[in-house]
């Protein structure tokens, strides 16, 4: 039986983003176990994984324990299990597993692949933070096998400044669930529903921002273009938490346009909700590979993203409309658009309809299948950087 470890330095990121990979492998007679920061009190990772494993990770890189405790824990557990591959992502946690793992992986008692969901340096980012991100990056990439990245900017950067070309894979993500975005499976009950939950009229325009209330996702950015727009027919909802969010409501009364304004807050209904969107709208100055704008592209809603890594990949080539991030006019025009070209956008939606097939689920598991192989069946990688 092939054994994997996938760890990450807290639970929810992988009940979000390992879940298909990990059910595709117990299926093919895997033993799949994970391990995070308090991952045995999370429900969805007992129900999900063979055994679950708690480490003292913080996801605060100064914390003492992710250098102290941590790696002894990491290595505990794998003198008693002895997996065939570990699997990391997220910055704390792939850089103490790595560090923790290296004489075993140099041994060939492992192999170690990291899952990069966008790395924390990035073209255009600040000065400081990306030199500290790469150098922490170049530190710990010969302590890797194989370096998965989920979009090109990345691959690119990893492959000029970091690991090897031949370790490096590009997989767009983890699995993007078809089934559930399907604009054509949501009845028209539940599209009524919440329209007159909402408050809005079967004619009214909806944009939809998904995305957390912090600074990266620049919600006043969205707040500012949809005033600038002025159309009193439209409305915008956000569907999300977050420590911005009553600094936003505020936002929007200042710009008197907070009775066309909706903040749901976390939402369980996003498919039916992209469903009754003219548009999305994303406005981000750094993501690795928004599952926002896959979903939406699946569902055949138009999706506005910011010009950077990730959403680039998505929207380039007519899947959608990219706009420069903070760039205030560029967004209301791209959201008047819109607007004022319904077969435009309806040709929009249908790139990026077939745009997100590379993207789907059964394709992001033959790439993980394949590559878990590989891993298993060749012999290590030298040790030493390329670089």
């Amino acid at each position: 039986m092939n054994k994997l470890l996938i760890v990450a330095t807290i639970p929810i990121t992988l009940s979000s983003f390992f879940t298909y990979i990990t059910r595709h492998l117990q299926a093919q007679g895997w033993r799949v176990d994970g391990m995070a920061a308090g991952i045995s009190s999370d429900s969805k990772c007992l129900e999900l994984f063979d055994r679950v494993w708690d480490v003292e990770l913080s996801r605060n890189p100064l914390k003492p324990q992710n250098l102290i405790v941590a790696p002894q824990q990491i290595r505990e557990v794998f003198a008693k299990q002895e997996y065939d591959i570990v699997n990391v992502t997220t910055p704390v946690a792939a850089f103490v597993t790595r560090y923790a793992l290296n004489d075993l992986r140099k041994q060939g008692r492992v192999k170690v692949i990291y899952t990069a969901q966008g790395f924390h340096f990035y073209n255009g980012g600040p000065i400081i933070r990306n030199s500290v991100f790469l150098g922490l990056e170049k530190l710990a990439a010969p302590w890797t096998d194989y370096l998965v990245v989920v979009n090109r900017e990345d691959e690119e950067s990893a492959k000029r400044h970091l690991i090897k070309p031949e370790q490096v894979r590009y997989i767009p993500g983890t699995g993007l669930n078809v089934g559930r975005f399907n604009r054509h499976a949501i009845p028209e009950a539940e599209i009524v529903q919440l329209r007159q939950e909402l408050g809005l009229l079967s004619e009214t325009p909806l944009f939809l921002s998904v995305a957390e209330f912090i600074k990266r996702k620049h919600p006043q950015d969205v707040l500012r273009a949809f005033a600038r727009l002025a159309r009193k027919e439209a409305c915008l909802a956000f569907a999300g938490n977050g420590p911005l969010m009553p600094q936003m409501q505020q936002l929007a009364s200042q710009l008197g346009i907070e009775n066309q304004v909706r903040f749901l807050g976390l939402r369980q209904d996003i498919p039916t909700l992209m469903r009754i969107a003219v548009a999305t709208v994303l406005a981000s100055d750094r993501e690795g590979l928004p599952n926002c704008v896959m979903e939406s592209l699946c569902m055949e809603t138009p999706a506005i993203g910011t010009d950077i890594r990730g959403t680039r990949d998505l929207l380039e080539g007519g899947s959608g409309l990219l706009f420069t991030v903070g760039d205030i006019e560029e967004l209301a025009a791209a959201m008047a658009l819109i607007l004022d070209n319904p077969e435009a956008a309806r040709i929009i939606a249908q790139r990026g309809r077939e745009r997100i097939t590379n993207y789907e689920v059964p394709q992001i598991l033959k790439q993980y299948e394949a590559l878990y192989t590989e891993a298993i069946s060749q012999p290590e990688f030298a040790t030493a950087s390329a670089f």
